[in-house]
């Protein structure tokens, strides 16, 4: 089980991102699910649209469609995604990256991000691991 982050979306969506392969191999090492938090949906449906296009957001809604991804952490992860914006607006780790590590905490405690800037300060106090 993965939690996504927006960069390792990315990375793994476009084939001429430098961390494309290693993106690949972390999701093909592991059985799933690959869960993207819908905290992230909007940004990360943003971001493909802007930086690979309409038709590279067509395929990635079409895998959350068919389940190749899962939508998960909502209101539930709220109130810990409010504390960890609170405790890391230094970062600023933000309500994105929040809902990343709420739901990660919950799931099996692994990130697929490019971002471990923020992701591992985090993770040097709740225990973490960052993929690719």
């Amino acid at each position: 089980m993965i939690t996504l982050d927006t960069s390792g979306i990315l990375a793994l969506l476009d084939r001429t991102d430098p961390r494309h392969d290693d993106t690949v191999t972390a999701l093909a090492a592991d059985r799933g699910p690959y869960i993207v938090p819908a905290g992230i949906l909007a940004e990360v449906g943003y971001m493909i649209e802007r930086l690979l296009g309409l038709d590279v957001l067509d395929l990635f809604l079409s895998d959350l469609e068919s389940g190749a991804f899962v939508l998960d952490c909502g209101e539930e992860d709220l109130p810990r995604v409010r504390e960890l914006a609170r405790r890391y607006g230094d970062l600023p780790l933000g309500t994105a990256d929040a809902s990343v590590v709420a739901c990660a905490e919950r799931s099996g405690r692994r990130i697929l991000t490019l971002d471990a800037r923020d992701f591992g300060a985090v993770s040097r106090e709740s225990p973490l691991t960052l993929l690719p």
